[in-house]
């Protein structure tokens, strides 16, 4: 994904965050019961590369995902 300069990248994770859950929420009714706290859908974190970065990075950012 590429974000403009002129948008904070926490404002864009932010935003497709609320809306993907929504949708998924909408979508998929059962999820209310699954979440139903404040927790939600998404973890709280996001990985962000300004510069290339290889695969293993990424799958190991995945794999552990809070530390």
């Amino acid at each position: 994904m590429v974000i403009p300069p002129k948008y904070a990248v926490s404002q864009v994770v932010e935003t497709m965050k609320k809306k993907t859950s929504r949708h998924l929420r909408k979508k998929f009714r059962f999820l209310d019961k699954v979440y139903w706290d404040n927790a939600g859908i998404w973890s709280r974190g996001y990985f962000v590369s300004m510069v290339g970065v290889d695969e293993e990075v990424i799958r190991k950012y995945v794999e552990m995902p809070g530390k």
